[in-house]
């Protein structure tokens, strides 16, 4: 049977149809049609397009699976996700072929007036879907009111400018892609809000069997983001926690001198967990090999259960 990249129809990349979704989507087949691939878009309903509960009630992986299926099932030859809603366990029969430069992987303050989050008056209303957001964002001690919040980027940010709500808080990566950046009224420093392991970062999967397929989608690949990914998930890994724990992680490869004056790469990887209440965060730090980004991440999940996380983890 001839694979996707050896026929003559276009990859057929499956995504699901929020704006946010087909607009990501849309910009990898625009990639792979400039280097010579034809590319298109197929829409895959999940089961958290037709749910209106909680993601931590609804489940890991409740965006993905449907793609995912649908790759195994032949409907498409490319699945695009946000790379931080795919469960961290393995899938042997799917190669994660690239992980293209992420966007801005902090998290984002819409809020009306303008107002950045030390602004927000006692008691203000901000909405947030996220478990990690509600308890790091009670641990700032600023008396808001959590209120959940789910549905596109564009019906939430619409609650801000209805009035329903004071403030939201979503992954300014979001807003970036749309082009809706302008209305963020402060991105959020990982020093007062760690974002999602591999927040901001989108996942391209294929069949592993279909060598060509991944050899394409190898050209999209930025293994500076892959390094960072890559110890951020297995923070969450190690800790046995799923992508709607209240486990934030943020890694970034940078620049450091050896005692001989000469310039190398290091992987600075930064994670903490935080109580529901906000009572407590405990947040710890590494620097390391780049080679080696899952066991640092591996090692930092190891101190964090040293310093008490396992308290404040749900398991998978």
């Amino acid at each position: 049977m001839p694979t996707a990249a050896s026929s003559d129809r276009p990859i057929r990349i499956g995504t699901r149809g929020s704006k946010l979704a087909t607009t990501q989507a849309q910009q990898i087949a625009d990639r792979l049609i400039a280097n010579g691939h034809p590319a298109e878009l197929v829409i895959i309903t999940t089961a958290g397009d037709t749910s209106t509960a909680p993601v931590a009630q609804i489940g890991v992986g409740v965006f993905t699976t449907a793609i995912r299926l649908a790759l195994r099932d032949g409907e498409c030859d490319v699945a695009i996700h946000s790379y931080k809603d795919l469960p961290t366990a393995p899938e042997p029969d799917l190669a994660m072929a690239a992980v293209p430069e992420r966007v801005d992987p902090r998290d984002a303050l819409v809020s009306r007036g303008g107002l950045v989050l030390g602004e927000l008056p006692s008691g203000s209303t901000i909405g947030t879907s996220s478990p990690r957001r509600a308890a790091q964002l009670r641990a700032q001690g600023l008396g808001l009111e959590i209120r959940p919040l789910r549905g596109n980027l564009d019906s939430r940010l619409g609650r801000v400018a209805n009035g329903e709500l004071d403030a939201v808080v979503v992954a300014r990566a979001g807003l970036v892609r749309i082009g809706r950046a302008d209305e963020v009224s402060e991105a959020l420093d990982p020093v007062v809000m760690l974002p999602a392991p591999a927040q901001g970062a989108l996942a391209v999967e294929c069949l592993s069997d279909d060598a060509e397929l991944v050899r394409i989608l190898a050209e999209l690949d930025d293994p500076s983001t892959r390094a960072a990914v890559d110890a951020e998930r297995a923070v969450l890994a190690a800790l046995e926690a799923g992508c709607t724990a209240p486990v934030g992680a943020i890694a970034e490869v940078v620049e450091s001198i050896d005692s001989d004056g000469r310039i190398f790469a290091e992987l600075s990887l930064r994670a903490g967990v935080a109580a529901e209440d906000g009572s407590d965060v405990i947040r710890a730090s590494a620097v390391g090999p780049v080679e080696r980004a899952a066991q640092l991440g591996k090692d930092l999940a190891a101190e964090l259960l040293e310093l008490g996380a396992a308290e404040y983890v749900p398991k998978a």
